[in-house]
């Protein structure tokens, strides 16, 4: 590549549009071509900030995307094809051995969350109940309310200050990262320990939030943390972590984390595994699958061990379940047909709610985002009204319902006087409880366990579900997006199974069904309408409530759910995918990708790099560019004429220009480099860690000099015609999970690239900013 100034390298590969291009391109001369491009205006719609952003937390971050596509150049030829036995062994020890850390860990994590909730919260309404039983009505509500809301600032605290990507759920993040999505700390240790810490505070807060979806995010910032392939600033460099400095074995091992984090949340080891192929991974494969339900099988007997543990009275007020976390029993095995007809109905109306429960969703989260922007005081202000309404309603509604009376054959079980538990006593005379306060004034597993409980068809008036229905319905959307760390699945069965159960009450002449069985049937239906998995939805909840009788019922009202919800709008993750702006690349291309083809939508300026390039040439357009991928040029005299050696990357540079390995002359010196590096020294390195371009340390003299970049450049990059159909190129760019895509011309006697594709070119709004015509027919 001839000497060039800082004007030519800004130019250089502009691109012409399609038409012009396929005109001309085979009838000019690479000088004419090269000065018509000159000339060409900067084409400002076409210029690509490759660097998107989006919001991670409450907070607008850059985005980079992953780098799971294999290198293949001369330092990297150490995969499997030339690795020794001994090499395979330890890199196969060490990935069962991670899979096995991560269940564990998260195992312990989830025992432990669930172990501090039921402690605080438990201490707290134990606190509150004491005091209306001396009559102190008014100090119950102070102390309830006190302790909620000192809670509640904890966990905002956590987020606003500390780690504000651990706010909400994390899924949408989870699901984004395995699409290729580098979000910036969403996977950080300072996340991960907010996530567990601020979930514990929030749920204890007794906000109406679930610590499930938390849950998926720790497993995953688990497993990345152990994923990081060693840290030289903790002298954890054990050679086999080596292996690990790469994103593909990372989402391996995130993938297996946010199954385990499903297993711990919900015990459902098979759900989790199910969940990890259903809805958050985007590349799937045989040998995954394996070790995904290894690792959940870990987190499942370690979560048995220390339940078994607790049942002897060494935790506290944990330990009253076991590994199912809801026992429905139906001794129904046989359903008729109005029966069936209920359960439709059911799923009708949770296909319904769940639209509209992600509608309101996105609204509150569009506002929130507004209000969080004014920074952490406000976002604490906003946790804090949300913390007293919700005080204010889980106190004062009880008021409004009346007393009933215990049943017999309860005895000693009824009122629960001093220890957690349902039948709340509230203000009611003796032997006797407030249906609408034990729904309320307890611990959201203790609530769901009673709304799913089976043979307690008078337990609750129907004016207690309703009410319970649309409060919690009302607080679970205005709760999701304030800043403390908050899943959507306990809302939503919470409220699902409300009106699961009031509908099962209307209908009790009609129906065979127990109340117990329309209460999970009405979870089931809210949680297809909103989130809108099946297979993976259908064995949790199965796994919860170890009843598989109940089978058909609940696939066939997730199906209708499902089906009447897709009709309104896309799942909740979907949703906060892209409000957040995570560029998300769908499993189909979009109808209007059909009438395009690949070279409408490149963008530029293109620039590239010759096999042996000047050292300041490179460092200008480091400095100049955000591109993480630059095309490398072959041309005379390493070439008979220009043709496209490889791609290399951005992280392969700063890493050779680091070594200082420059010659005075334009000459190959790729055995020399071959000596001074090795392949680990390319490796990608943990998060935040790296070479970076403040690092260089290049004097003037050597910006005149060249340097080699065959030895690290990607010699087999993957390449696809100007005139490949867009929706072709996407799919493709999605299922080999790419970062890069070369396009290159179809006629020869033209320059060897016409342009990279990434991610951001197949986003909807890149491409309609290019073709407006084709929004109207999305």
């Amino acid at each position: 590549m001839e000497q060039r100034d800082e004007h030519d390298i800004e130019i250089e590969g502009m691109l012409l549009g399609r038409k012009e291009m396929e005109k001309k391109g085979s009838e000019m001369s690479e000088k004419e071509f090269t000065a018509m491009m000159m000339r060409e205006p900067l084409l400002r719609n076409r210029i690509n900030n490759t660097s998107q952003i989006a919001i991670v937390g409450t907070k607008v971050c850059p985005i980079e995307s992953l780098d799971y596509e294999i290198v293949e150049n001369d330092l990297f030829k150490q995969d499997w094809r030339s690795r020794t036995k001994v090499e395979i062994f330890q890199y196969v020890v060490l990935k069962w051995t991670l899979a096995l850390l991560i269940g564990l860990g998260t195992g312990f994590v989830g025992f432990f969350n669930n172990l501090a909730v039921e402690n605080i919260a438990g201490f707290k309404l134990l606190l509150s109940n004491n005091l209306m039983l001396e009559d102190k009505y008014y100090q119950a509500f102070a102390v309830y309310a006190g302790c909620n809301l000192v809670l509640a600032i904890a966990a905002a605290a956590l987020c606003a200050y500390i780690a504000p990507a651990a706010a909400g759920s994390g899924i949408p993040e989870v699901k984004a990262y395995l699409n290729g999505v580098d979000a910036h700390a969403i996977l950080a240790p300072s996340t991960l320990f907010v996530k567990i810490f601020g979930s514990i505070f929030g749920v204890s807060a007794g906000f109406v939030v679930g610590k499930e979806g938390p849950m998926v995010h720790t497993g995953a910032c688990i497993a990345s943390l152990l994923g990081q392939g060693g840290s030289h600033k903790y002298h954890l460099t054990w050679r086999w972590l080596r292996y690990f400095k790469n994103d593909r074995d990372r989402r391996d091992l995130i993938t297996c984390g946010a199954a385990a984090g499903v297993a711990a949340a919900f015990r459902a080891p098979v759900g989790g595994v199910l969940f990890a192929l259903e809805e958050a991974a985007s590349w799937w494969r045989s040998a995954l699958l394996w070790r995904t339900f290894f690792t959940t099988a870990v987190v499942a007997v370690v979560l048995r061990a220390f339940i078994e543990f607790c049942r002897g009275g060494n935790c506290g007020l944990f330990g009253k379940g076991g590994l199912i976390m809801f026992d429905v029993n139906s001794a129904m095995a046989v359903y008729s047909t109005p029966d069936l007809l209920a359960v439709i109905f059911l799923g009708i109306i949770g296909g319904i709610f769940g639209s509209l429960y992600n509608y309101f969703v996105d609204k509150v989260l569009r506002t929130y985002s507004i209000v969080n922007e004014k920074g952490p005081s406000i976002k604490i202000l906003l946790v804090i009204t949300i913390s007293l309404l919700t005080s204010c309603c889980f106190y004062g509604l009880p008021w409004l319902s009346s007393c009933t009376h215990c049943p017999d054959y309860l005895k000693d079980q009824c009122p629960t006087i001093g220890r957690s538990g349902n039948y709340k006593n509230f203000q009611c005379q003796p032997r006797h409880y407030n249906d609408l306060a034990s729904l309320f004034l307890n611990t959201n597993d203790d609530a769901i366990r009673y709304l799913f409980s089976s043979g307690t068809e008078k337990e609750f008036h129907l004016s207690t579900l309703l009410i319970f229905f649309v409060t919690m319905y009302c607080l679970g959307i205005i709760t999701y997006g304030i800043a403390i760390p908050s899943g959507l699945f306990i809302p939503v069965i919470l409220a699902g199974a409300s009106y699961g159960r009031l509908v099962g009450t209307l209908l009790g002449s009609l129906s065979n069904l127990d109340v117990g069985l329309f209460a999970l049937l009405g979870a089931a239906s809210f949680l297809g309408g909103t989130m809108r998995m099946t297979v993976s939805l259908c064995v949790i909840l199965l796994e919860l409530t170890n009843d598989l009788l109940m089978l058909p019922l609940v696939m066939l009202v997730l199906l209708v759910s499902k089906s009447v919800a897709d009709c309104f709008n896309k799942g909740v993750y979907d949703q906060i995918v892209t409000l957040k702006g995570l560029p998300y690349l769908e499993t189909h291309a979009e109808p209007y990708m059909r009438h395009l083809v690949a070279s409408d939508v490149v963008s530029g300026p293109l620039i590239s790099f010759s096999g042996v390039e000047k050292v300041g040439n490179i460092l200008h357009t480091l400095k100049m560019t955000k591109h993480n991928g630059f095309p490398v040029i072959d041309e005379p005299p390493f070439s008979a004429a220009p043709e496209l050696y490889g791609l290399v990357l951005r992280s392969h540079l700063l890493v050779l220009l680091k070594g200082k390995k420059f010659t005075k002359q334009r000459v190959m010196t790729g055995s020399d480099i071959l000596r001074t590096f090795n392949a680990f020294d390319f490796a990608k390195a943990g998060s935040g860690k790296g070479v970076k371009l403040e690092d260089l340390d290049i004097k003037e003299e050597e910006m005149e000099m060249y340097v080699d970049l065959h030895p690290i450049t990607n010699t087999s990059p993957y390449t696809v015609v100007e005139t490949m159909s867009l929706a072709k190129a996407a799919v493709l760019f999605r299922e080999l999970g790419l970062r890069h895509l070369l396009v290159v011309p179809k006629t020869p006697g033209r320059p060897p690239i016409v342009g990279i594709l990434t991610r951001h070119d197949f986003m909807p709004e890149h491409i309609l900013g290019i073709h407006p015509h084709f929004g109207h027919h999305k």
